[in-house]
């Protein structure tokens, strides 16, 4: 019996598909795993991707101030350095949804993801069109397809970062630029330019170094139109636009991006103080040998011939290398233009080498290798709920109207961070360790305040000694009852196997009964 499916004419199909209309494809694989993405990869990567641009604009939704970021509060101390840009973005669109009652926690963030997805497919688009554009066709479809499906990208686009906010808009500045059909004149067309970069660098100031090298070439060249115009838009999107956020909020201009650079002068030493090589490491590692070398490879091999995107990202790479305090997202903007750049290298200068050009076996080896790799990263990171236990225990709290206040004890005496957004409302929550033998005593003197509910709900993080810390906190509320165990994802359990220092711990919730029934009918 004939089979009614041909695998020869389906692949026929698909190869002539991928011939002929590449960037289709492309898209549609990166909206796809985005998608997943947006569905599946709850919870966070970093804590700043959610308590500093989530955690806190959700605050000044409820009128409170989670950060002590905003003049007036308790513990505020003046401008620290944050930018508010991306955050008020936030925060806008959480009193949107508050107007829309969209309450639920998760359906929010699913929001937030699936926005972040949409608003990554232009790094995709317009990384594939300045590839196309400067090179070829092939060259192309190999950036394109790196940039949609690279294990990490799907995961990162939905995350809420500012390093991975900020792309987009570097890459449609330099789509400016390269833009074969231009209709604008040098001034308009540079004016755009300029308030595209001018917005990379509200969300992430460092974003500045790319239109610094941009500006640096095209003031060596002359372009004096070009200078004028990129100046002009780089004033109206960044110096306006923080201006009328510090002067709105500080009553000054320039409050806390001063701010940030005093501090990351004084502490540029306080976090990961690594060596200047670091960045190579992580880009070699993360973008999986031996393509990563390729890619390397390119990227510096072709410098001379693609200045205009080489010169930017190289300054950008080597302030960062240079700059003591690194971590891996710092880098995150560096990527894409690797990716662009060393593409265009390794089809100019790696494959008609003569030494791989005798050798297309081994490279064609090379690429199986790191497809299989990369698919089984990218279906296990697209999948990924990172901090599973934390959100999860945060969003059963949720199912109780009225919880005003909770408590949270670790085994460890590490504290995890309660993302308390998930809770859908702002309860006080008094962190105990093993060593805080006073948090009775303060709850108690708490309580006598107006307005204050003793604890409704008891977390305990991690197994050792639970039993022993149960007793231990009966003896001053006596009427907890189990309610459940929230466990961590398996993406956390395996990464706490990997290095015991990444936390994944059981979280056991207790519920105060006798005061949580206060609590309602108090209410009612």
């Amino acid at each position: 019996m004939t089979s009614l499916v041909n695998p020869n004419k389906i692949y026929g199909i698909i190869k002539k598909s991928w011939n002929d209309q590449p960037l289709v494809i492309i898209m549609v694989l990166a909206i796809l795993f985005r998608l997943l993405a947006a569905i599946f990869a709850k919870g966070w990567g970093m804590l700043d991707d959610h308590f500093l641009v989530i955690e806190a604009p959700q605050s000044w939704v409820y009128g409170k101030d989670y950060n002590s970021w905003l003049p007036g509060g308790q513990n505020n101390v003046g401008p620290t350095g944050h930018n508010f840009f991306y955050p008020g973005i936030n925060f806008l669109l959480f009193t949107l949804m508050k107007w829309m009652y969209i309450g639920d926690p998760q359906v929010k963030m699913l929001i937030v993801r699936i926005l972040h997805g949409a608003f990554s497919l232009i790094t995709v688009y317009y990384g594939y069109r300045i590839v196309e554009t400067l090179s070829d066709k092939k060259s192309a479809r190999l950036a394109g397809i790196l940039l949609a499906l690279y294990f990490f990208m799907p995961w990162i686009s939905v995350r809420n970062l500012v390093e991975s906010v900020s792309i987009p808009f570097l890459m449609l500045g330099f789509w400016q630029i390269i833009n074969p059909r231009k209709t604008s004149g040098p001034f308009r067309l540079w004016l755009l330019t300029g308030i595209l970069f001018g917005l990379a660098t509200d969300v992430r100031y460092q974003s500045v170094l790319f239109p610094v090298g941009v500006f640096i070439i095209i003031l060596f060249e002359r372009k004096w139109k070009e200078v004028a115009g990129m100046a002009t838009g780089m004033f109206c999107s960044f110096l306006l636009v923080q201006t009328t956020i510090d002067v709105s909020i500080w009553g000054y201009p320039f409050a806390e991006f001063l701010g940030y650079i005093k501090v990351n002068i004084t502490d540029r030493n306080s976090y990961f103080n690594l060596p200047w090589y670091n960045y190579f490491i992580t880009v070699g590692g993360i973008l999986l040998p031996p393509v990563s070398i390729f890619l390397l490879y390119g990227y510096i091999r072709g410098w001379k011939r693609y200045f205009l995107l080489f010169f930017p990202s190289a300054l950008f790479f080597a302030f960062h290398s240079f700059y003591p305090n690194k971590q891996e997202r710092f880098i995150l903007p560096f990527v894409p233009f690797l990716i662009m750049l060393g593409t265009m290298g390794y089809y100019q200068y790696i494959v008609p080498s003569g030494f791989w050009s005798q050798r297309k076996k081994l490279l064609r080896a090379c690429w199986i290798f790191f497809w299989v790799i990369n698919i089984l990263l990218l279906s296990g990171l697209t999948f990924m709920y990172s901090k599973r236990a934390q959100v999860e225990s945060m969003y059963y709290l949720s199912r109780y109207p009225y919880v005003a206040n909770y408590i949270i004890e670790d085994a460890d005496g590490n504290v995890p961070m309660s993302p308390i957004f998930y809770t859908g409302k702002w309860p006080w929550h008094p962190e105990k360790t093993p060593t805080d033998t006073t948090i009775y005593q303060r709850v108690t003197a708490i309580a006598a305040q107006p307005k204050f509910y003793h604890p409704q709900f008891f977390l305990f993080t991690g197994d050792r000694n639970l039993s022993n810390r149960v007793a231990a906190a009966k003896k001053s509320f006596p009427l907890l009852v189990y309610e459940t165990t929230i466990e961590p994802g398996f993406i956390d359990k395996l990464m706490h196997r990997l290095n015991p220092v990444n936390k994944a711990n059981n979280i056991y919730i207790y519920r105060n009964r006798d005061f949580y029934k206060s609590k309602i009918e108090s209410v009612n």
